[in-house]
């Protein structure tokens, strides 16, 4: 919900900006959280005081929300009020169903951002379920295994304080499209050396791409439905990008045991920089 509340807030012109942070804020608190309970575990065991932190965290989150957060309905009802009286066009009811199948299927540049969302996270289940399996069996060490699968989400969540606001001012399509290729390129690239050097480059190349698209793909269902029909598209866009997570690890497993660790890792890069070039034709002229 903070994601339908912040474009509430932020209209239009800076719209990717306030989702990268928002999904900086998200992925850096994610890292640093993993390195605190992690230092906890090993001091005091694995359970329960680790836990304790999350439930202060979790305590504090519900405060504030009750304390300090107001509902943003009122501004998205202004913005939906502005385009009215600019079309004298009164906005068409819709059902979760049709906004079900425009996003999902119906309409081509909805499909495009849906199809990239979800192999964007298809391609996680290579990220934190095949490398760090792949790297052990290339013989590397736990704890350079440790700074490559970190790497990853250290560049993707700092990275998106400026690809959000960049996005803003180029376009969503651009980003999008050379962030998926990005991905494509970087994950293929790591099953084709055993040079730890060039992991660690292709790992921080796998988080520039995904910093690239994550804020700039929610910034563009934005920017392509009404307003007041937002929070439902982006429930429908969540679904199949979260929904990825789930594919991606079956896929990947599956065909590493098939066919072993490089052709499954190199299947995935080859369908993310697909995914690339599809968005990139299907949001010609509809997301800016």
């Amino acid at each position: 919900m903070t994601v339908n509340m912040k474009m509430d807030l932020a209209g239009s012109r800076w719209r990717g900006l306030i989702l990268g942070f928002n999904e900086s804020a998200g992925y850096m608190s994610l890292a640093v959280m993993a390195l605190v309970t992690g230092i906890i575990a090993d001091n005091y065991g694995l359970r329960p005081e680790p836990f304790f932190l999350g439930i202060a965290i979790a305590t504090t989150g519900l405060a504030f929300s009750i304390l300090f957060i107001r509902d943003t309905a009122a501004h998205s009802a202004l913005e939906t009020v502005g385009l009215v009286s600019a079309s004298q066009t009164p906005p068409a009811t819709t059902t979760f169903k049709s906004n079900f199948a425009d996003a999902t299927w119906r309409k081509p540049y909805l499909f495009g951002i849906t199809q990239a969302g979800l192999m964007k996270n298809l391609n996680d289940g290579v990220a934190w379920g095949i490398f760090p399996l792949y790297f052990a069996a290339q013989g590397l060490a736990l704890d350079r295994i440790v700074i490559l699968v970190a790497v990853y989400p250290l560049v993707w969540g700092g990275l998106q304080l400026a690809t959000g606001w960049v996005s803003d001012i180029v376009g969503r399509k651009p980003l999008i499209a050379a962030g998926m290729v990005l991905q494509g390129v970087s994950i293929s690239l790591t099953a084709s050396v055993d040079s730890y050097g060039i992991w660690l480059g292709s790992m921080a190349l796998l988080g520039l791409g995904t910093a690239l698209v994550y804020p700039t793909l929610l910034a563009a269902v934005g920017d392509a439905v009404p307003a007041q029909d937002r929070a439902s598209f982006l429930g429908v866009y969540r679904f199949w990008r979260d929904s990825g997570f789930i594919i991606g690890a079956l896929l990947a497993g599956i065909f590493a045991d098939l066919f072993a660790f490089r052709p499954a890792i190199r299947l995935i890069g080859a369908l993310t920089v697909g995914s690339g070039i599809l968005a990139m034709v299907t949001l010609r002229g509809r997301v800016k």
